[in-house]
């Protein structure tokens, strides 16, 4: 029994993987193979997953293998990636096949007219059954063991019917995926009003929520038309400098707090949190930016003392007698 769990282990610990990027939502994938190195050259390979038989991409084919064998953990992989939420499947996602070879390629782009075909074919099902749904795309898995229909609808969906009538059409799994208007510009996106590819499609694997506080923040203009994306949501770009402007902010201090400067003493009145200067309002009435590193915050109870110290007496001894009144 012993010998049957040093052996198991052993051939765990002799295991080698890649990474892959795969499927219409690239999602992130470690695949077991038997490869002596790794090419470094832009990779398409051949894996089988869950779903069947899959065309991929290879990830970090340039410095994170090692005699074939990827060397970097998982939280390292979502390090690398620079999101703690990354859509990486966790333990092992499936089996290298084969590097893809140029006919794996065009058969990958015959799928694909396929599939457009298939999606008509679904639109066409939804208007007639009048369901409210919004086909979005399809997905024609490599191997043929399933079509996956991405679709968009506010609220729950009977679509049973529509699943048996579309498999007895093509004879083959169908799959219906709900997916959000952040997911719609993954899959349909091209390019920005920055000029560039969405960052959707390009590089971001997990659509973390962005907020109107992160534009406020960044004091971004609050033009909804400026500020929204191809879904029509807050640009994710937003969330990219946002962690850096907390940090940031949490060493400026706060409005109407009590500073002393070379100056002399005044209150903040503003702040510019990237250029880290501090506007200072002195008693003479006269405003002056500070750099936050020349500025000294004067403790609460100092302030309220001073500003004690300077109220007329008489005002002191008309408080006296209302009290005594």
């Amino acid at each position: 029994m012993a010998r049957n769990l040093d052996t198991r282990t052993k051939q765990t610990k002799h295991k080698k993987y890649i990474l892959v990027r795969y499927g219409r939502m690239s999602t992130l994938g470690l695949f077991e193979h038997h490869e002596t190195s790794i090419l470094k050259v832009h990779t398409r390979v051949v894996i089988k997953t869950n779903r069947g038989l899959e065309l991929g991409y290879l990830v970090g084919r340039f410095s994170s293998y090692k005699s074939g064998q990827f060397r970097l953990s998982h939280e390292q992989i979502k390090e690398y990636f620079n999101n703690d939420d990354v859509d990486f499947s966790q333990g092992t996602a499936g089996k290298f096949i084969r590097y893809a070879t140029a006919a794996d390629i065009s058969e990958e782009r015959h799928l694909r007219k396929i599939a457009r075909e298939e999606m008509e074919y679904c639109k066409r099902f939804v208007k007639e059954m009048d369901l409210p749904m919004k086909i979005v795309d399809a997905e024609h898995v490599f191997g043929g063991e399933r079509i996956i229909f991405y679709f968009m609808s506010d609220g729950r969906v009977d679509f049973r019917d529509l699943v048996k009538r579309i498999a007895q059409e093509y004879q083959t799994r169908i799959e219906m995926r709900q997916i959000g208007s952040r997911d719609e510009a993954k899959l349909l996106g091209d390019v920005e009003s920055c000029g560039q590819q969405c960052c959707c499609q390009r590089f971001l694997k997990h659509l973390k929520p962005v907020n109107m506080r992160m534009a406020k923040m960044q004091k971004a203009t609050l033009d909804p038309a400026k500020i929204s994306g191809y879904c029509g949501r807050l640009k994710c770009c937003l969330r990219y400098e946002d962690q850096t402007y907390t940090d940031l902010k949490k060493k400026l201090p706060k409005k109407n707090t009590r500073v002393k400067t070379k100056h002399g003493q005044g209150k903040v009145v503003d702040t510019q949190i990237l250029t880290q200067l501090v506007m200072v309002e002195y008693e003479s009435g006269e405003r002056i930016a500070v750099p936050v590193e020349n500025i000294e915050i004067i403790p609460a109870s100092a302030s309220t003392k001073a500003e004690q110290e300077k109220t007329p007496k008489n005002n002191k001894q008309n408080k006296r007698k209302k009290k005594e009144r």
